[in-house]
């Protein structure tokens, strides 16, 4: 007999989690393993083997029954409840031609949305954005969205307060300054290290776990201020204080009152470095409003003791304190206040650009955040130019194609929304990232066509009408580069594509010959001659850099390559710090703005001119009195947002196939509820089931229901109760204010109660074919 593990072939790969290995025996398996490199590998790179040969693949291309049969504007039937009939490639093809043909003649290109917001392959080539915002961009162009779910808030609040936002990440603070010269670390949110395996583009190694625990080990205190005790890693021993969600703004101002009231804030730093304070000093004492905002205030609002705030903030004053706040507090009704009010309290403290001191927004919401940064700019698929020049901010998708010609405000602007006629989602899956998913099944019913392209059959495939089969990351070759790594990682395939699967180059390279758009897109390369141009334009940056890179095929035939840090002690705002007027910020003063003036000149009393304690929508007596328990949803450990859910290791954490539902042993207790159970979760949006974790490690009157499990929607229930747990069904769609528009998910209601009888069975990993005789 033959040895399959002789003919074992190994190939590295990367993906936003990280770098693995993939192997392939010789009786076909695959699995993927932990890179040796990679200190702290992420344990998702076990659910690629799954999400390349189960069940849920997309092997052919499909379109829905309806569609099929009478075409685009006179299907019958309802996107995500009927069936797909599988179809030639010519067939797919030819009807995607003719639809972008008729909607563009008949309504231009501002009826095309392809915001296509996800993340998808690690590649620098096969990024499936880049790819698709290419070939529509050679055909005239298309309404994008703009931002994103992670940090939309911070994306628009933080250039007026301090400077773009995304700089503010790739400068920040890195954490071996704090083990040297730090003395406190106070988290809002914490640092959750389940959040800190995945870095866009990719991570080479992942360092943050040591580099946080040396830290502990340099004597370093942490507190962890909120809901969730595991928001900080053990080894931390970090001090828990568990205020109620959403209070996180009243607990700043109380610790900002304190060091005010105490004359503990730095006086010089204020008047040199910022402006606006005055009147974040009157808002605080209550000047305007009556109302003090104190410890004793802060503590009726959140939950905690008010001598330990005052306690905390004489302590943030007495030595080296960074503060550092969650990018998911922002994701929460009025999310732009706890990033303005994390500013005016370190500003307060007047430890900015010091080593150890200071703030950051974002630590551990991706992996390279205070480790590393790239050394160089990695060249990318060109996306071409964009002749349209509406967009949507991210969030607004639903409201954009529920509302055609509505008009909305954002970031100073009015703006109207566009008629879409035509969605084409690629490398993305907005049921997963939006908000009360019952609506969002409405709006999708709306536009005239949706074509996705997946390699599975996820919700938004299932919402589509033509589904077009395309090759994973592991099915073509490519190269990973993280956009905050130092790591250049080869990608050659290892296998080939299942079915009849392609890789979007080819798609559209066929498409371009269809539309007659000469070579706008593909410039008659092929996919090996692109990314070889690339790679070269890559040799020549980093050679440029004093890096000498192989070429193109000996680098995929190798391993990983390691740049130099460019900056291992970097320290967030150090430069304007050291001479404010030499380096001045890119804000309207050229400082830190305490309280805005063109924020205020908005207009908007859900986002005032300084920062303001806004209660959640929520808190309300009426919605109290019938959904009394505050539903927290974020990144689980075990996938990246809704990726590969049909995976071996997202499938072994769930609880009788429901995703895992945190809940504090007294909530339990209280309805019936044992660890294990199978409970109903609802509101008035929607409902779902879920699998009850029965713990004392989340706040009393809080739920934490992890995101990403696939929408699983029972059309015979009448709020369509999800089978499987998303928490997406609950969550309502109003956005953080008309600053940003951004997602507010952390301020959902809800009641839990435990399901009696046979739960229903899963249905979200079967292909929703037609039969033979269709």
């Amino acid at each position: 007999m033959t040895d399959p593990a002789a003919s074992r072939v190994s190939r590295p790969t990367s993906s936003h989690w990280g770098p693995g290995v993939v192997e392939l025996s010789g009786d076909g398996r695959v699995a993927v393993r932990p890179h040796p490199g990679d200190p702290d590998s992420s344990r998702i790179n076990e659910n690629i083997a799954a999400g390349l040969r189960g069940s849920a693949r997309v092997l052919r291309p499909a379109v829905r029954r309806s569609y099929l049969e009478r075409g685009p504007r006179h299907a019958s039937g309802e996107r995500g409840a009927e069936p797909f009939v599988e179809v030639s490639w010519d067939r797919a093809l030819s009807l995607i031609a003719e639809e972008l043909t008729r909607v563009r003649g008949a309504h231009g290109n501002e009826a095309i949305f392809a915001g296509s917001y996800g993340w998808a392959s690690a590649g620098r080539f096969h990024h499936a954005q880049s790819q698709l915002k290419r070939f529509l961009n050679a055909a005239g162009g298309f309404v994008r969205s703009e931002g994103n779910y992670s940090y939309n808030a911070a994306l628009v609040l933080m250039p007026h307060i301090v400077g773009n936002f995304r700089d503010h990440v790739k400068q920040a603070t890195r954490w071996r300054t704090v083990a040297g010269a730090g003395r406190l670390v106070v988290m809002f949110g914490g640092i959750p290290l389940r959040n800190a395996q995945v870095s866009g583009g990719g991570v080479g190694r992942h360092r943050l776990r040591e580099e946080l625990t040396a830290c502990a080990e340099a004597g370093i205190d942490f507190v962890n201020i909120s809901p969730l005790r595991n928001d900080a890693a053990a080894a931390l021993k970090a001090e828990w204080l568990a205020p109620r969600p959403g209070s996180d703004t009243a607990v700043m101002m109380g610790l900002a009152h304190t060091l005010l009231a105490e004359g503990l804030h730095d006086a010089a730093f204020l008047e040199r470095y910022t402006v606006g304070f005055a009147a974040v000093a009157a808002y605080l004492r209550g000047e305007r409003d009556g109302i003090v905002k104190d410890a004793d205030w802060a503590a009726a609002q959140s939950g905690l003791p008010a001598e330990r705030l005052r306690e905390l903030a004489r302590q943030m004053v007495a030595g080296r304190t960074l503060i550092c706040t969650a990018v998911g507090l922002q994701r929460a009704d009025y999310g732009e206040q706890p990033l303005w009010m994390t500013v005016v309290l370190a500003a307060m403290l007047g430890q900015i650009g010091l080593p150890g001191g200071g703030f950051g927004i974002g630590y551990g919401a991706g992996a390279s955040i205070g480790t590393m940064n790239r050394p160089l700019r990695w060249p990318a698929f060109p996306q071409g130019r964009n002749a349209v020049e509406s967009f949507v901010p991210v969030a607004m998708v639903a409201e954009m194609l529920l509302n055609p010609g509505g008009a909305y405000d954002y970031n100073g602007q009015r703006r109207v929304f566009p008629d879409i006629r035509l969605v084409w989602w690629a490398g993305g899956n907005p049921f997963h990232h939006h908000q009360d998913l019952n609506r969002l099944r409405q709006a999708f019913q709306r536009p005239e066509s949706v074509i996705v392209n997946e390699i599975a059959w996820t919700a938004t495939a299932r919402h589509a009408d033509i589904v077009l089969p395309v090759a994973a990351p592991q099915e073509r070759s490519d190269f990973g580069a993280g956009t905050q790594d130092n790591a250049l990682v080869p990608m050659p395939q290892a296998l080939p594509p299942p079915g009849e699967a392609r890789s979007e180059f080819e798609i559209y390279s066929e498409l371009e010959r269809r539309l007659s758009l000469g070579t706008r897109f593909s410039r008659r390369l092929s996919a090996e001659e692109w990314q070889e141009e690339i790679w070269a334009e890559m040799r020549e940056q980093a050679k440029a850099g004093g890096v000498a890179l192989p070429d193109w095929q000996s680098f995929l035939e190798g391993d990983i390559l390691q740049l130099d840090d460019p900056a291992p002690e970097a320290v967030y705002l150090a430069a304007f710090r050291a001479d404010p007027e030499a380096h001045p910020l890119a804000t309207p003063s050229g400082r830190i703005e305490l309280a805005s003036e063109v924020i205020a000149g908005f207009g908007y009393n859900d986002c005032p001119g300084h920062p303001t304690w806004l209660p959640p929508r929520g808190w309300s007596s009426e919605v109290q009195q019938g959904y009394p328990l505050h539903l927290l949803s974020g990144q689980p450990e075990t996938r990246l947002h809704s990726q590969y859910d049909n995976g071996a290791f997202s499938r072994s954490r769930k609880v009788q196939d429901r995703e895992p539902i945190l809940i504090n042993a007294q909530d339990a207790a209280e309805r019936g509820i044992a660890d294990g159970d199978v409970v109903l979760v609802f509101n008035e949006r929607g409902r779902c089931l879920a699998g009850a974790v029965v713990t004392e490690d989340i706040r009393p009157g809080v739920l934490f229901l992890w995101t990403g499990a696939w929408y699983d929607p029972d059309f015979s229930d009448n709020q369509h109760m999800d089978r499987h747990g998303n928490p997406n069904v609950l969550t309502h769609d109003l956005r953080t204010s008309r600053l940003s528009q951004g997602p507010a998910a952390h301020s959902a209601f809800v009641e839990v109660r435990r399901f009696d009888g046979e739960p229903p069975r899963v249905e979200a990993f079967d292909p929703p074919l037609a039969g033979d005789d269709w």
